[in-house]
Order: C-alpha cells, then sequence, then structure tokens
C-alpha cells in the first residue's frame, strides 16, 4: 500500500511539475512577445509575470517578491544615486564639450577618443544618463563639423555598451547574473572578474567602429530647418476671427477650434501685440488673428463651421512660424523615462512644459495629427514651439540623471561644481577598491556611499528618491521571478537537456557557444535584464548536468545579454539614439552584425580561457 501511494504521489509530482513547466513557458512567451511589440511597459510586463506565476502557485507569494529584497536590486538602486551624484556635479558635461575640438581637426581620432571616454565612465555609472549627456553634444558637433549626425550617435550608444561590459556595476545586467548565482548558492562576480573579456570586446568593438563602422555608418545629413525636418510646411495656418464668431468671448480650452476640431493654438495677434503660447485661460476676441496648428481637411471643417475671414484669403503653409518670444525644440523621450507609454494630454504637456507640439518622430515615421493621444515609446523625438523664458527650465528638467527627456537642437553650458565632484569621485573611488579586494561587499558599499552623499548635502533625500530607476527596480524584481519559476518547475533542467543533448557531442565549447548565440538573439527583441534573468537559470542547469563549473557559462550569459547591437531595441541607448539620429532600423543591423557576429566567436574562444571549465 505504502509503494502505492508513493508511485500515485510520484505521479502527482511529476502533473503537477509538467503543468507548472507549461504555465511558466506561456508566461515566458507572453513576456517576449509583449518585449518586442512595447505594448505593455517593461515593468509591468515583468510584475503581470511575477503576479501570474505566483496565483498560478508555479512560485510562492514569498518568491514572487523576493526579487525585491534581492542583493542585485539594492544594489542597482544605489547605483542610480551614485550615477546622479556624479552627474550633478556638471564634471561629465562640462567634459563633454572639450572633445568637440577633435573632431574638426580627424573625425576618425574624434570618434576614437569619444568612444573610450564614454566606455570609462560607463563602466562605473549607468549608461543610460551618461548617452542622454552626450546626445546633444554630439548633435552639436554635428552641427558645427558638417559631419551627419548618423556618423556620431550609433557610435556613443556601442561605446556605453562597451564600456558597460567591464565591470560589475558598469551595467544592470552584470549585477543581476550575480545575484542570482548568489541565490543558487554560487559566488558572485568580483568587481572586475568581468574585466579580461570585457577589455578584448571594447579594444575589437572601438577599433571596428573607427575603421570600418564608419564607413558602413549611413551618411544620412537633416536638414538643420527643423520645419523641414519634420515635414511641418502644411501645418500652420493663421484664421481671423470675426465679431460674430462662436468663439469670441471664449477662453482657449473652452474654444470650439480646441475641443471640436482638435486645433492647437501657437499664438495669437491683437492690436499688435504677439502673445506666443497663450495659455488656456486666455480669453478670444473679436479680431484676433490665431495662428494654429493643423491641416487642410481641419481647414475644410473649419470652413463649414464657422464664417473666418484672413488678412486676404486663409493662409496655409505660412513660412513665419516662429515669434521672437518662441524658439523650435526637439525634445527626445529617454530609455526608461516616466513620459514613456503616456500620452501627451495625460501628461498635460501643454501646461507641464509650457509648449506646444508640432510633430512627433517615432521610429521612422513622422506624426502631425493626434498627437495629444499618441503614446510616447523611448527614442521618440517631439517637435515643440516653446517659449523663450522657459528654456531654462526644461534645461534644468533636463540636467537630471533620470531626466525624462533630452533637449536638441540648443546649445548650453554647465556649472561644474568642484567640490561635490571631488566628495563624489573620491568616495565611489573608495567603494571601488575596497570592493576589488573583497574587504566590503558591492551591497554595502554603494548603501554606505549613498548615505555619505547625503550627509555631505551631496544629495538630499527627495534627490535620492528620484534618482532611483523605478522601473528597471520593478523590472529586475519581476524577472528574477521568472528564473525562480524556471528552477520551481524543471523547466531550467528541460531548456539545459535541450541544448546538452543537441550539442553535447561537440563538446562544452560548443554548448557554451550555443548558449552565448541563444542569449545574444533573444536580447535583440527582449529586455537585456529579462533575457539575463531568463538564460541564467539555464546557464547554472547546463554546468551541473556537465559536472562543471558554472562560471564560464554565466559569463557568456552576461557579456550576450548585454552585447546587442544589431537592432534598435537591443539595448536602451540603440533605442534613445535611433530616433535622434534620424535612423533606419536597417542602420543598426549592417553595422551591428558584424559585431554581434565577431563577438560570437570571441566569446565562444575566449571566454573558456579566462574562465575555465
Amino acid at each position: 500500500m505504502e509503494t502505492l501511494l508513493a508511485r500515485h504521489s510520484a505521479k502527482l509530482c511529476d502533473i503537477g511539475m509538467a503543468i507548472s513547466a507549461i504555465i511558466t513557458l506561456v508566461v515566458i512567451v507572453l513576456a517576449l512577445v509583449f518585449f518586442a511589440t512595447e505594448w505593455l511597459s517593461i515593468d509591468l510586463v515583468a510584475l503581470l509575470a511575477m503576479t501570474t506565476l505566483a496565483v498560478t502557485g508555479v512560485i510562492s507569494p514569498q518568491e514572487s517578491i523576493s526579487g525585491f529584497s534581492n542583493s542585485a536590486t539594492i544594489t542597482v538602486a544605489f547605483m542610480f544615486v551614485i550615477s546622479e551624484a556624479l552627474l550633478k556635479t556638471g564634471a561629465l558635461q562640462h567634459l563633454a564639450h572639450y572633445i568637440s575640438g577633435l573632431f574638426t581637426k580627424d573625425y576618425r581620432l574624434g570618434v576614437l577618443t569619444m568612444m573610450l571616454l564614454i566606455a570609462f565612465f560607463s563602466a562605473f555609472i549607468n549608461n543610460t544618463p551618461v548617452v542622454a549627456v552626450f546626445i546633444p553634444v554630439m548633435i552639436q558637433i554635428a552641427y558645427r563639423t558638417g559631419i551627419p549626425a548618423t556618423k556620431l550617435l550609433i557610435p556613443l550608444s556601442f561605446a556605453s555598451i562597451l564600456g558597460g561590459c567591464c565591470t560589475l556595476i558598469g551595467t544592470s545586467t552584470n549585477i543581476l547574473v550575480s545575484g542570482i548565482a548568489e541565490s543558487n548558492g554560487l559566488p558572485g562576480f568580483s568587481m572586475f572578474q568581468l574585466l579580461p573579456m570585457g577589455l578584448v570586446f571594447l579594444v575589437i568593438g572601438v577599433l571596428y567602429i573607427s575603421f570600418i563602422g564608419i564607413r558602413l555608418l549611413p551618411n544620412r545629413r537633416s536638414s538643420e530647418n527643423l520645419k523641414e525636418k519634420f515635414g511641418m510646411r502644411d501645418y500652420i495656418a493663421e484664421i481671423q476671427l470675426t465679431e460674430g464668431a462662436v468663439d469670441n468671448g471664449k477662453r482657449i480650452m473652452d474654444s470650439m477650434l480646441v475641443n471640436d476640431i482638435d486645433m492647437d493654438i501657437i499664438g495669437i495677434q491683437r492690436h499688435g501685440l504677439i502673445y506666443p503660447v497663450p495659455a488656456g485661460d486666455f480669453i478670444l476676441e473679436g479680431g484676433d488673428i490665431i495662428k494654429v496648428r493643423c491641416n487642410i481637411e481641419k481647414i475644410k471643417t473649419l470652413k463649414e463651421r464657422v464664417k473666418i475671414i484672413a488678412d486676404s484669403s486663409l493662409v496655409v503653409g505660412s513660412d513665419d512660424l516662429l515669434g521672437k518670444e518662441t524658439s523650435l525644440i526637439e525634445l527626445v523621450v529617454t530609455a526608461d523615462s516616466p513620459l514613456e507609454s503616456k500620452t501627451l494630454k495625460e501628461l498635460d504637456f501643454r501646461h507641464r512644459f509650457r509648449a506646444i507640439p508640432l510633430a512627433i518622430r517615432h521610429r521612422e515615421e513622422i506624426l502631425h495629427e493626434g498627437l495629444y493621444n499618441v503614446p510616447l515609446k523611448a527614442g521618440d523625438v517631439v517637435l515643440m514651439e516653446v517659449k523663450n523664458h522657459f528654456l531654462e527650465q526644461l534645461k534644468q528638467m533636463e540636467a537630471q540623471s533620470e531626466a525624462p527627456f533630452v533637449l536638441l537642437s540648443e546649445d548650453r553650458t554647465w556649472d561644474f561644481h568642484r567640490r561635490q565632484f571631488m566628495i563624489v569621485a573620491i568616495l565611489t573611488t573608495i567603494m571601488i577598491l575596497l570592493a576589488s579586494l573583497e574587504i566590503v561587499p558591492i551591497l554595502l558599499g554603494v548603501l554606505t556611499v549613498a548615505c555619505l552623499l547625503v550627509l555631505s548635502k551631496c544629495m538630499s533625500m527627495k534627490e535620492v528618491y528620484r534618482a532611483i530607476n523605478w522601473k528597471i527596480i520593478f523590472l529586475l524584481a519581476g524577472s528574477l521571478s521568472i528564473g525562480t519559476a524556471m528552477k520551481n518547475s524543471g523547466l531550467d533542467l528541460v531548456f539545459s537537456g535541450l541544448i546538452t543533448d543537441n550539442l553535447g557531442v561537440w563538446g562544452p565549447i560548443a554548448i557554451l557557444s550555443g548558449l552565448y548565440l541563444g542569449t545574444s538573439l533573444i536580447t535583440e527583441i527582449m529586455s537585456n535584464n529579462a533575457t539575463a534573468a531568463l538564460f541564467a537559470p539555464i546557464a547554472i542547469a547546463i554546468a551541473n548536468d556537465l559536472g562543471m563549473s558554472p562560471l564560464p557559462f554565466l559569463m557568456a550569459v552576461t557579456f550576450a545579454a548585454s552585447n546587442g547591437y544589431m537592432t534598435p531595441i537591443g539595448y536602451q541607448t540603440n533605442t534613445m539614439v535611433f530616433s535622434a539620429g534620424n535612423y533606419r532600423f536597417t542602420d543598426f543591423t549592417r553595422v551591428g552584425v558584424a559585431m554581434n557576429l565577431v563577438f560570437w566567436l570571441l566569446a565562444s574562444l575566449l571566454i573558456p580561457v579566462f574562465y575555465p571549465f
């Protein structure tokens, strides 16, 4: 009887494991679809995956939230604080403008120097704000030197990725894989354990871009005339209200022009005076000449609804787009920006930014209509008309580490706070040294530095809360729950078995090579952190299957998850420069395919050398 019960229990256990594995696989596939299509924000996808796995019993409620207390998640959170403190000093912004002179002397030398500089900083602070700081600098260099921006921004993004692969704190992916290793009872990565392979990638990558990649980059020059660049010539019109017009005496926010026909009023001329970007409570009067953003269809609709006269006839496509008190500005939505997935209407864009949106460049498409209802994505460029006196406030918002946007088309100067920089630099250097010598764990190091930065008044607690990129934190926590589900359901063993069964006959190097290639391909369409969380448990299971050290397999996952060069969605910095540089999807593929292939071969040959089986 006991034998029968044991067999029955084992059978039920097997059925339960199979159901759990199926549920986990379905969750992973759906997450992959949502990550690739951007239908939902990546943090929400991770939370939905975490909740689904807990509700279905694949992981326990405690396991579902354990990612929030994982050392990797906490370390990443406070690394954002240190990055914010450094950027707040103005040192990086100040330094960025000194390299512009190199491009006028020698373009290739300028690219080489810029990439090495970006790589150095990205090795120690989050690379997203580094790229955000340098995007407008590269745009201005393009304007001054005549070098197309398309020749500068992809090298900028690639350099930040290469630098992030050199140290434990270079990117959240490295910290995440290290944390997954520790949660499985394995040693985590040391500060510079990635450096040997990372340096190989850095040297080869920089040389490839400097001498071969720049020839493959498009020679596509963006028009310096923003009206032409965004196709605005047919979307500005002037109308004049008669005394009997239905909008006479109404506030702009209540007018038929705004509510019924969905026009944007970007200026009003009254008795010889100009009112640029008037507020929503501005009262319209008969005789007002109103400058609106619209199209021909809206003009036709307007003619049918009210009686309008113009100075001689209705003016469509007027060249007089700007007044003396306003400027045209391009705003680029940064990766993980709070603007992502929100519409301009939800953001109260006009009131919050004191600006009128004129067009949105999304990927390769330029949108002119329904702008207030378009969900923004990372990399989108918004063309807007803004009052000159509000520009400084926009620049202050941009100067934050986790700024929601990057401004283009405007020169700017940065204040350099030497005392704050020395404090941040000394504390960060001490932290890196102590962590490298394994005297202090990296988690304790970043927590201590964050506290000291507040005590030294380099940061306020309000700035600490604002500096942490909560979207990434939620993504990490949710991604870790997927790894736990794979382990609980046995799905990691299934995947590891498939890899070892098909590649094992060629030896462990072939298995490692296949693992790197699979991770590299998935990361091109999925978040690099989610990809790492998916493949790290498989790497550990493969090592256990083979009876070998898991370190080389974990290193393969770590490097492959971050080295995404073939698509603009392969890594968040690629997404940021995509629209800002007026790139096409295929531009990344043309330059990045060779890098991915070369890195795959290098990883297959050298990872076993630097990190033996």
